[in-house]
């Protein structure tokens, strides 16, 4: 991924924050024909004093299926459009349209599971974070004997990053007044991504101290 030096971040902290707002990703490989293969699917994200792991799992018959080896995992974020009408100096400075985001990428190996004991247990982490969400109560475990026959047709993956990249490009480049009004434009506007960015751009202000 591109990253200008003013846009790149190292605070694992927002790699947190990507994920917990969106863990489906996508996982890019290369496929046997020479041309990448990506998938969009959910994951579960874990990082403590061991490092990064996630979490998920394929159909088998999805071709990307059982990769083992390199992989590239991208992650999105808030992002939106950014007016030159907003800037106070967009006379002064000629500015031109833009857009503001938030996303990483994340280098590393993927291991194949297919024992069942450890897919059960994949499974069973990933719908009880995903029911706790939507305040559901659904449980795979103990697990049902036709769920156990399904079980045949996934293939399970951990992934763990040997390299993350986090960009966010947040204004953070520009003048303090011309972040503060870009942020109160995000704000006003009724779509509820522009005004989730805006608050992005708030906590990386926050953060750096920035505006003090």
């Amino acid at each position: 991924m591109f990253i200008p030096a003013a846009f790149a971040e190292t605070d694992l902290i927002w790699l947190d924050r990507l994920l917990a707002r969106d863990a489906f990703v996508t996982l890019v490989t290369n496929g046997a024909d020479g041309f990448p293969q990506a998938t969009r699917l959910p994951v579960v994200y874990t990082r403590d004093a061991g490092g990064i792991l996630i979490e998920g799992h394929w159909a088998k018959p999805n071709p990307q299926a059982g990769h083992a080896g390199p992989a590239a995992l991208l992650v999105d974020g808030p992002h939106a459009y950014i007016s030159p009408g907003w800037y106070p100096d967009k006379q002064a400075q000629a500015r031109v349209p833009t857009w503001n985001y938030a996303a990483a990428e994340l280098r590393g190996a993927l291991e194949p599971v297919t024992e069942a004991a450890a897919l059960i247990g994949m499974l069973d982490r990933l719908s009880t974070h995903y029911e706790a969400q939507v305040g559901g109560d659904w449980a795979l475990l103990p697990i049902e004997a036709r769920q156990a026959r399904m079980l045949a047709g996934i293939v399970g993956f951990r992934f763990r990053p040997a390299q993350v990249q986090i960009k966010l490009k947040l204004s953070q480049n520009h003048p303090e007044a011309n972040q503060r009004s870009v942020i109160d434009a995000l704000s006003a506007l009724e779509a509820a991504p522009s005004r989730e960015l805006a608050q992005w751009m708030r906590w990386r202000r926050d953060e750096h101290g920035e505006h003090r």
